[in-house]
């Protein structure tokens, strides 16, 4: 087993070397615009996960899945060699979810702000329903007739 340090210093190593290789020497017309965006070592060093996103349609990501499936093999051998390690870890590409989440995210924030200006324009003419101040307030602070007194004047015994 293996500290995360090196995990991740791996990892880092995987995904600068398959972007590198991908834009320099697979040539497959399948690809598309491929941007590597993570990847992650397990803690055995035997198998990554390397993240990617597809600028365009839902067509071209699926060609772009299969032509890195197709390249899988040159990719693991370029980083085999360019990493140095005895067990070449075997990779997995699987799209990002971040976009996706980050666009959700933004309409769920749209929708919210719609929420509160459609709240805000339906407030602005809006009276109290009761007082302006609903607490209340005593009358008369001079009048202490119904309270019990400050001093002490209850019946003496002699």
């Amino acid at each position: 087993m293996t500290d995360n340090a090196r995990a991740r210093k791996l990892a880092d190593r995987i995904q600068v070397v398959v972007a590198e290789t991908l834009d320099r020497r697979i040539k497959d017309p399948r690809l598309g615009f491929v941007t590597i965006t993570d990847a992650r070592v397990t803690g055995d060093l035997r198998e990554a996960t390397v993240f990617y996103t597809v600028y365009g349609d839902d067509e071209e990501r699926a060609a772009s899945a299969a032509a890195l499936e197709s390249a899988k093999g040159v990719l693991r051998s370029e980083v085999g060699r360019q990493t140095g390690v005895r067990f070449t870890p075997t990779l997995a590409f699987v799209p990002d979810a971040l976009p996706d989440n980050a666009r959700t995210i933004e309409d769920l924030l749209d929708k919210a702000r719609a929420k509160d200006a459609e709240v805000r324009q339906v407030s602005t003419g809006a009276q109290y329903a009761g007082d302006a101040d609903p607490y209340r307030k005593p009358e008369d602070e001079d009048d202490e007739t119904d309270g019990p007194s400050d001093t002490n004047e209850g019946p003496t015994s002699a």
